[in-house]
C-alpha cells in the first residue's frame, strides 16, 4: 500500500523472505510467519571448484532487499568556523583573539526509508537532486559504514555480509573506463581481472562475450570507448559498458547510480529496456532515475519516491497517480507520472 507524507515512513513493508531481521543499528524484531527464501548458497570463491562456465553465468540466485527505517545522518562543522587558518594568515600583525573550538552539527540525510526489492522487477528512486537517492543506494549496496547509519537492511532476512556483497553489483554514476581500449578489450580486461582464478584465460574471455550478447553491444565491439577529446561509442553504449562490468560476476543484486544520466529519450529507454531484462532472468535491479519519461516510467514495477531525504511516496508504479488524486492532488491536464510525482518532491504542485 502506498505511502504519502512528510515525515517518516509508517507501516509493514511487504516482506522478502524469511525475516530473520538483522539489524544494521537496532534492536532485533521477531521472526516473521512468511515462507522463508531458500537459504544463500556458500560464496563463490568456495563454489568455484569447476571449471564450468556455464555454470558461472549462470550462478544468480534470488535475493530479496527488505531496508525498514533506514536514516543516515552526517557531522558537518559549523560554517562559521571553517577557513580560520585562511584568515588568520590573511590578517595584519599583531595581537590576535584565539577563535574559539570549531562546533559540528548534525545533519540527517535520510528519514526512515522503508521498501522492498523483489527478484524480476526494478524498484525505481525518485526525486529531485540532493533528495538523498546516492545516499540510499549506497546504503543498499553496503557501501556506507559507522554509527551514522541505523535501520534495518536485510538479503533474504540475512545481514548484508561478504557472502551478500558478493553477489551484488553497483554501477556508480560516473565511470572510469579506459577510453582508448575497445569494448571488448575493456571487457576482457576486466574478467581477467575478477573472475575466479580457477577458471582459464580463454573461460575469462568466453564470459566477456556472452557478457556483450546479453547487453547488446555486439555491434560497438570492436570501438574504442573514447572521451570528450577522442570520438568512441555512444553514451547509451558507454552506460552498458559499466554495466556490463558488474554483469560479469554474475550478480543477484544490482544497483545502478542515475544510469540514464546524460542520456537522450530514447538511449535512456534503451538502456531501461537492457535492465529489465536483466530483471527478467531473476535479478532484483534497484535504479535510481532523475528525470524518467512517460515510457520509461511505464518499466518500474515499484517506485519510492524521495524530497528532502524523506518517503513522499512508496508502491506500485501504476497506482502513484491514483493515490495522489485520491488525497486531493491531481495533474491538471495530462503529464509524465514522473514529472507530476518530481513537481510535488520539489514542492512545486500547482
Amino acid at each position: 500500500m502506498p505511502h504519502f507524507g512528510g515525515g517518516d515512513v509508517h507501516g509493514q513493508a511487504p516482506s522478502g523472505g524469511g525475516d530473520s531481521s538483522l539489524m544494521v543499528d537496532g534492536p532485533t524484531s521477531k521472526r516473521s510467519n512468511t515462507t522463508p527464501l531458500p537459504p544463500l548458497p556458500p560464496p563463490l570463491s568456495a563454489a568455484r571448484d569447476s571449471r564450468d562456465l556455464t555454470a558461472l553465468m549462470s550462478s544468480s540466485w534470488p535475493i530479496s532487499l527488505k531496508f525498514v527505517d533506514v536514516c543516515f545522518r552526517v557531522k558537518i562543522e559549523d560554517s562559521s568556523k571553517q577557513g580560520t587558518s585562511l584568515r588568520r594568515i590573511l590578517s595584519p600583525p599583531g595581537p590576535t583573539r584565539e577563535p574559539a573550538a570549531a562546533s559540528t552539527q548534525e545533519r540527517t540525510i535520510l528519514h526512515g526509508i522503508t521498501g522492498v526489492a523483489s527478484p524480476g522487477e526494478i524498484l525505481a528512486v525518485l526525486g529531485p537532486s540532493g533528495s538523498g537517492k546516492s545516499t540510499l543506494l549506497n546504503a543498499l549496496a553496503g557501501r556506507l559504514h559507522g554509527s551514522g547509519l541505523t535501520g534495518t537492511i536485510l538479503a533474504n532476512g540475512r545481514r548484508l555480509g561478504r557472502s551478500i556483497l558478493r553477489r551484488t553489483g553497483f554501477v556508480t554514476q560516473d565511470d572510469v573506463l579506459y577510453p582508448h581500449l575497445t569494448v571488448r578489450e575493456t571487457l576482457v580486461f576486466c574478467a581477467l581481472l575478477r573472475l575466479p582464478r580457477t577458471l582459464m584465460c580463454a573461460e575469462k574471455a568466453s564470459a566477456a562475450e556472452a557478457t556483450i550478447t546479453e547487453l547488446g553491444l555486439s555491434k560497438c565491439a570492436d570501438t574504442i570507448i573514447g572521451n570528450s577529446f577522442i570520438r568512441g561509442v555512444s553514451g547509451g553504449e558507454r552506460k552498458r559498458v559499466c554495466i556490463a562490468h558488474e554483469m560479469l560476476m554474475s550478480p543477484s543484486l544490482l544497483i545502478l547510480d542515475e544510469p540514464t544520466s546524460g542520456l537522450d529519450s530514447t538511449a535512456a529507454h534503451r538502456l531501461m529496456a537492457t535492465l529489465e531484462a536483466v530483471a527478467q532472468r531473476g535479478r532484483t535491479v534497484v535504479t535510481s532515475v532523475h528525470q524518467p519519461s512517460s515510457r520509461v516510467y511505464q518499466m518500474f514495477r515499484s517506485v519510492l519516491v524521495l524530497s528532502e531525504g524523506r518517503c513522499l511516496y512508496y508502491g506500485k508504479g501504476s497506482e502513484a497517480l491514483p493515490y495522489f488524486e485520491s488525497v486531493g492532488f491531481s495533474p491538471a491536464f495530462p503529464m509524465n507520472p514522473a514529472d507530476f510525482l518530481l513537481d510535488l518532491a520539489n514542492g512545486t504542485y500547482t
